[in-house]
């Protein structure tokens, strides 16, 4: 029978921790690891591991509950498809199981009653992950689950593009704010009709996939060390509720609905950035936003997610003072540059010079121990994000170090519209200088001759040839030939940049076209993840010298601007 990853069975059934067998009876099995297997339609499986276990033992257990067969899917952990090895699964990881091959059935897996019959023992909330930061969170999941157990109902979010509901206490306050990863735009259950993409593939933005913004919204939280933006307190969890959403008449006679989802505190607040003046804006607060914003290279950082709450006076009637709290982080860290998106940054605020306690706090951080910390919190995120994180907080600190405001940071990562085209930022530029120094370096490695010692009594001599086809191998560098980047292939960008009248060129795979030819919106001038570690490494060192020399100049630019202003206003009687 053909498998159906849509049957009412696979999608509603709440599906047990699955077991394996002790080897030899009586003997208990080490090495015990919990994973969670979301398909693309969103069903959650819970399945314990145990040392001995791989690939192929888990997909013969998942396809007695699913009825899918081994040879027509894949196990995907992250960016790795896994073959065969599970040793680099962490506990409480969730995989993601995908289709090789469609196939479409109208029947129902056949499972056994007792499959049928199997219940998950698990609670109806659970934390995937086990950080210090989530003290909180834990104290949240327990007041929600003695809400849902006297039978408090969850509303859902009405605004929005997604999935997202506001889960209450025994008191039916709001206390936190629930983001299941297979309802957000465009993925399969996404209950406002913005449907039509499986998980994992783009979403809003290209270089965000469907489904993984919920653990970008805990990077950003684990990332804020000592509460320093404000974020609120967030985490991944395997939550089973009726309230969820499934886009399937049939399936919605089930009761309940086991989901991965990010957990976020639901904070109090009066209004949001767009519905206040920011006049009245903490600097300090709105530096913080913005500094957390680079570091994470935030894409969607409007005022609609900069939340607002009044600070009362001494006397406790007035207030003086507002709090800023940024949440909706779903997508930061993307995993190519795009164009980010600051709304602070043509704020008064911003243009202020950052406080000792601010470049304090800048120079401390190490995008190195970050990437690693988020490698452990988050096994799933991709090298790719890690890789744009480290970058953006290389260039962060350097920029800051040269004393550049926030302001002038957040422009120098934006992209700008000129003659109604879009031009890459200047980090994007500084960026596509380093790839350009790379792969010089790689083809001299690679083309040159070696070179040859002249004997004694004999002679050299140049070899003269006309064919332009050889020119190669005597030292012209034949990844210099202009390119520019083409939708089909994402953009990647592995050459040598010259700017055209109406665009960069940048790499193609499909074939070369004129300089002049304007970019297409949205384009990728740059891709960090398909480097390996040594070309990664090597553009990495040639980056951050190569954004030395360019503030060194930009500091030398405003410094001679500041003479002739002084030189100005003394001669004025």
């Amino acid at each position: 029978m053909s498998a159906n990853f849509d049957s009412p069975v696979q999608t509603q059934m709440a599906v047990p921790h699955f077991r394996t067998p002790s080897r030899i009876q009586g003997v208990k099995p080490t090495g015990r690891r919990r994973v969670f297997v979301q398909t693309e339609s969103g069903c959650v499986l819970g399945m314990e591991l145990d040392r001995t276990d791989n690939v192929h033992m888990v997909k013969r257990r998942l396809q007695i509950a699913l009825n899918v067969p081994i040879e027509d899917s894949s196990l995907t952990f992250g960016d790795t498809v896994l073959t065969n090895d599970l040793s680099a699964i962490r506990n409480d990881s969730p995989l993601l199981l995908t289709r090789n091959v469609l196939h479409r059935s109208s029947s129902t897996p056949c499972l056994s009653p007792r499959e049928i019959q199997q219940k998950d023992r698990s609670g109806p909330v659970e934390i995937l992950g086990h950080s210090s930061c989530f003290i909180r969170i834990k104290q949240l999941v327990d007041e929600v689950v003695n809400g849902m157990g006297i039978g408090i109902e969850p509303a859902l979010v009405k605004s929005g593009l997604g999935g997202a509901y506001y889960f209450k206490n025994s008191r039916g306050e709001s206390v936190a704010i629930v983001k299941p990863t297979d309802e957000e735009p465009f993925a399969p259950n996404n209950p406002k009709g913005f449907v039509g993409k499986a998980l994992g593939q783009p979403g809003l933005k290209r270089s965000v996939r469907v489904g993984e913004t919920g653990f970008r919204e805990v990077a950003a939280y684990l990332l804020d060390y000592d509460h320093f933006a404000n974020v609120p307190p967030t985490a991944l969890v395997k939550i089973t509720h009726s309230i969820f959403n499934v886009n399937n008449m049939i399936q919605r006679t089930k009761k309940h609905f086991s989901k991965i989802a990010s957990f976020q505190q639901f904070m109090e607040h009066d209004f949001d950035a767009s519905d206040h003046g920011t006049s009245s804006f903490p600097v300090s607060a709105v530096h913080r936003i913005g500094i957390l914003d680079v570091r994470i290279f935030n894409t969607d950082r409007h005022a609609g997610n900069l939340l607002v709450r009044k600070l009362k006076n001494a006397d406790g009637n007035r207030f003086s003072e507002v709090e800023l709290i940024p949440i909706d982080h779903g997508l930061c860290l993307p995993e190519n540059l795009e164009d980010p998106y600051f709304e602070w940054v043509h704020w008064a605020q911003a243009s202020i010079p950052f406080s000792e306690d601010e470049l304090e706090y800048i120079e401390k951080l190490d995008p190195y121990h970050d990437s690693e910390m988020l490698k452990t919190e988050l096994p799933m995120i991709r090298e790719a994000c890690l890789r744009v994180l480290i970058l953006s907080t290389v260039f962060l600190k350097e920029a800051a170090s040269y004393g550049l405001c926030l302001a002038e940071i957040g422009e120098m990562m934006s992209r700008e519209f000129k003659r109604g085209e879009e031009e890459p930022s200047e980090l994007e530029v500084l960026c596509m200088d380093a790839r350009r120094i790379v792969a010089d370096k790689e083809a001299e490695m690679t083309v040159l001759p070696p070179k040859v010692e002249a004997e004694e009594d004999g002679f050299q001599f140049e070899i003269e040839y006309d064919d332009p086809a050889f020119d190669f191998a005597f030292g012209q560098n034949p990844f210099s030939r202009p390119e520019v980047v083409d939708e089909e292939t994402e953009g990647g960008y592995s050459g040598n940049p010259k700017a055209g009248h109406n665009g960069y060129v940048v790499n193609s795979l499909s074939g070369y076209r004129s300089v002049n030819e304007p970019m297409p919106a949205g384009a990728c001038f740059v891709k960090l993840g398909d480097m390996n570690e040594e070309q990664w490494g090597l553009f990495l060192e040639s980056f951050k010298d190569l954004v030395v020399e360019a503030l060194c100049k930009r500091k030398m630019i405003a410094m001679g601007h500041r003479q002739r202003l002084r030189l100005g206003t003394s001669c004025q009687f």
